[in-house]
């Protein structure tokens, strides 16, 4: 079990055409759909499973809707997807490694840029974002992918319409703190930062 009841299944699962990129048949199949209908957000489990994928499996992950942050995110991290609507709005993708994404990622993350060097080069005191009126996960989606490149000076102001509670051990694992404030509209801004 991974989370707020989300079950973890390591399984042979039979390829359809659109997955025939894929090599093999170790698929962890994670399930989210009831934690995002129930209003919890998905993200550390999602994050948790890629993470404890091993060499030559797959993430097959079920979800009420097509997750399009996380293939941006995940990307980044060397994987490729293929998505494929389920029925009743559901979606059902696949994440595997792939070689090229992975050589374009490895390419990226040893660019050079202020956040890797360590130095400010002019950046913005604070970058703000507004993630009102998205549905979760796509909110803490949004400000993980904005702290990946936030230089290190450089304090992220992100607007939610609730308290990201979710948000905070994934900000702690990246070597980030953030204190959240109600504000008088019911909205909430969250300052992160760098520790």
């Amino acid at each position: 079990m991974i989370g707020h009841g989300l079950t973890c299944i390591k399984a042979a699962y039979p390829r359809p055409g659109y997955l025939g990129r894929v090599m093999n048949n170790n698929i962890v199949t994670l399930d989210v759909r009831a934690d995002i209908r129930a209003g919890r957000q998905p993200c550390s489990s999602i994050m948790g499973a890629v993470a404890g994928l091993q060499d030559g499996e797959s993430l097959r992950l079920l979800a009420p809707f097509e997750p399009k942050p996380l293939f941006e995110l995940l990307g980044q991290q060397g994987f490729a997807h293929s998505a494929r609507e389920i029925g009743d709005g559901d979606w059902e993708v696949l994440f595997f490694r792939d070689a090229e994404q992975a050589r374009v990622a490895a390419q990226t993350s040893a660019s050079p840029s202020s956040a890797a060097c360590g130095c400010s080069c002019g950046a913005p005191e604070e970058i703000e974002l507004d993630a009102r009126g998205l549905e979760p996960p796509q909110p803490m989606m949004r400000v993980l992918e904005a702290l990946e490149g936030l230089p290190a000076a450089t304090k992220l102001r992100a607007r939610t319409d609730r308290r990201p509670m979710h948000l905070y051990p994934l900000l702690e694992a990246r070597g980030f703190v953030g204190e959240s404030e109600e504000q008088t509209d019911g909205s909430v801004v969250t300052i992160i930062r760098r520790r």
